[in-house]
């Protein structure tokens, strides 16, 4: 496993934005661990989040990309730390567009703030965490006419479970639109990594028999 995964997997316990326990998921699934990136809410840890991204973006795409696009809302500071990192620890130097849930009709109308995307450009979109996948379906109706190449998609941790079908949502969304779909890191390295020091064997246990229940098949 590359250090920066390592890393990133230490820095998500330490602000316990990654909890082991009794959740309830949005679908309704009783899980015994939770996801939530709204714990990075200062300046220091926005930092630090954008250079996992960028490490993420950098090792899948390289240069290859013009654009980082974060749905509304969680996407938007997202895909700006991750533009800043990319710029000071690579030397990329890439846009940021984000979308409105609604749409602004005075002043920078339209449906997107930040850069303005055009034919051609190279677009990765940036997200927390992915589950049904709808902010990013909704991101590929936005910019579909547009003439843009979605290259791919990146996210902090892919919990590899079930989506709509018995593949994964990553899975799932590469599939339907043809590009690479990228975590940080996944449940499975999280397990391996913190298996024998946070991860106790009852924690395990219980990791083990969710996914017997949910786990996707890919």
């Amino acid at each position: 496993m590359k250090q920066y995964k390592k890393d990133f997997i230490d820095f998500l316990v330490e602000a316990q934005a990654l909890k082991f326990g009794d959740f309830v998921t949005k679908s309704g699934r009783n899980t015994p661990f939770f996801i939530n990136l709204g714990c990075f809410n200062d300046g220091c840890q926005l930092r630090r989040l954008g250079e996992f991204y960028a490490d993420t973006i950098y090792d899948n795409f390289g240069g290859d990309v013009d654009v980082l696009f974060g749905p509304a809302y969680k996407g938007i500071p997202i895909a700006t730390a991750a533009a800043i990192a990319l710029d000071v620890k690579y030397g990329v130097k890439v846009r940021y567009c984000s979308n409105r849930k609604e749409i602004k009709d005075h002043g920078d109308s339209g449906i997107l703030l930040g850069s303005k995307l055009a034919a051609g450009d190279r677009v990765v979109i940036v997200e927390d965490v992915t589950t049904a996948g709808t902010s990013v379906y909704e991101t590929m109706d936005i910019v579909k006419d547009m003439g843009v190449s979605v290259k791919g998609l990146v996210v902090s941790v892919d919990r590899m479970e079930r989506g709509k079908t018995p593949k994964s949502a990553l899975k799932e969304l590469s599939d339907t639109f043809g590009f690479k779909a990228a975590p940080i890191v996944t449940m499975a390295e999280v397990t391996e990594y913190l298996g024998g020091g946070v991860l106790n064997d009852e924690k395990l246990a219980k990791i083990a028999a969710y996914y017997k229940e949910y786990g996707a098949e890919d």
